[in-house]
Formats: C-alpha cells, sequence, structure tokens
C-alpha cells in the first residue's frame, strides 16, 4: 500500500481532474465494463462495500496523472460516498488499492501489455485483465494475478477470483440487441450470471407463459360451460 503523509495536506477527488479527456477507441470499451458493472449492482445489491469504476481517473501520486482503466473493482471501501458521486478514486482518500482492473483493446494499442501493466503492478492491483476481441492466435482474455510484484498468467476461461468471490470469462451472448462475445462474472463452478437485461427478459417470457397458461385454463371452462349449456345444465349451479 502506498503510504502518504497526512502532513502534506493532499488535494482531494473534488480538486483534481476527473478525465484525461481521452477519448475512447470503439463503444465496446465503455459497453464491456458497464455490462459487468451493472451485473455486480444486481448480485451485489445488498452489499455497500465495494465499488467500480468505468473510465475513471486513479491518483496513486498527488504529482503525477491517474492512470484509467476502462474498468476496476475496489473492496472495502465506500460503495457510495454521497449524491454527488466519486469524481475519481484518490488512493490517498480511499485508503485501499482496486482488486481488479480491465483494459479493453478495441483500437489504438495504448500499452495495455507494457506501461499500464507495469503501473498497475507498482500500484499493487491483484488482478489485472485485458481484453481484444480482434485477436485470433492469442487469448482474447488475458488475465494476470500479482505475485511478488510480478504478473503471472492465468490460463482458464473463466478465471476464478478468490478474493473477489467471483470468476471473470468471455462468452457469445446478446446484449443491448447486440451478439457478439462479451465479459461476464461466473460463480466457482463456472455457471455464468445472468446480467439485468437477461433476468429482466427471463421474467417477461415467464410473466407471458403464465399468462398464457391463464388463458388456456380459461378458455377450457369456458368450453365445458357451453357443453354444459347445450346439455341443459346451469353451470353456475354446480358451484
Amino acid at each position: 500500500m502506498f503510504q502518504y503523509d497526512s502532513r502534506l495536506r493532499l488535494p482531494s477527488a473534488e480538486d483534481l481532474p476527473d478525465s484525461d479527456d481521452t477519448p475512447v477507441d470503439n463503444e465496446l470499451q465503455d459497453l464491456i465494463p458497464s455490462l459487468l458493472k451493472a451485473t455486480l449492482a444486481m448480485l451485489w445489491a445488498d452489499r455497500m462495500d465495494w465499488f467500480f469504476g468505468v473510465d475513471m481517473g486513479i491518483y496513486y501520486d498527488p504529482e503525477q496523472p491517474p492512470i484509467v482503466p476502462d474498468g476496476f473493482l475496489s473492496l472495502g471501501v465506500e460503495r457510495i460516498i454521497d449524491e454527488d458521486l466519486r469524481p475519481s478514486y484518490v488512493l490517498w482518500e480511499e485508503q485501499q488499492i482496486p482488486i481488479f482492473a480491465l483494459e479493453v483493446i478495441s483500437g489504438a494499442y495504448r500499452g495495455e501489455f507494457t506501461t499500464k501493466k507495469n503501473k498497475y503492478a507498482e500500484i499493487g492491483i491483484l488482478y489485472y485483465a485485458v481484453y481484444n476481441p480482434k485477436r485470433r492466435r492469442k487469448p482474447r482474455l488475458e488475465v494476470y494475478r500479482l505475485v511478488d510484484g510480478v504478473y503471472e498468467f492465468l490460463s482458464e476461461n473463466p478465471v476464478w477470483l478468490p478474493e473477489i468471490g467471483l470468476g471473470i470469462g468471455r462468452e457469445e451472448a446478446t446484449h443491448q440487441g447486440l451478439r457478439r462475445e462479451w465479459l461476464y462474472w461466473y460463480d466457482q463452478q463456472g455457471q455464468r450470471y445472468l446480467t439485468p437485461e437477461e433476468l429482466a427478459k427471463q421474467e417477461q417470457q415467464l410473466r407471458k407463459q403464465a399468462e398464457a397458461k391463464v388463458r388456456e385454463v380459461e378458455e377450457r371452462a369456458n368450453k365445458l360451460a357451453e357443453r354444459l349449456r347445450s346439455l341443459g345444465i346451469d353451470p353456475d349451479s354446480l358451484s
């Protein structure tokens, strides 16, 4: 953990720029981490001890610009600090290093396997993941674990992250009408957690099935009533 001298009265999150003004290369750099965040918000709805940042600066040195992952997860911090939320993630205020950082390569290469990777290791982020959907020969998702200051590659898909209590992996499915490969959270048995969108569709289908079953029962009841009336029997007298 970085050590900060409290006597220096370092700038707060509100004093620091909340963006590096670098445009994303592609919508995927926003959609993929945002999907992970939305799923976490559903899975951990009752927990208030975590924070997932999307395209948010992590300040680790008051004299250096922030490093900005496409997504990162921190545990043991306040999920919501106030109604204005976090403008950025400042280590000397949070006192907690993020446990997971994600980079999505969807256009120009920006040092995800060199300078950024080295910086995340220096900060002490335990897990680092890089996703490059354009790869054909090498793994599109690479997940690393920090061991003695060096990132070691974890080859599974999905990869179980015991300190987080979740796995992360890639799988083809549909999100926002687009069928392609996305990143998802998994349980320890390798079963993928459904996204909020998928759960809503599942509930809608179940509701439609229930409504169809009710209509079917009503139609049968009406036909039976008509049959009884044709035999001179008042169905209401049988209730």
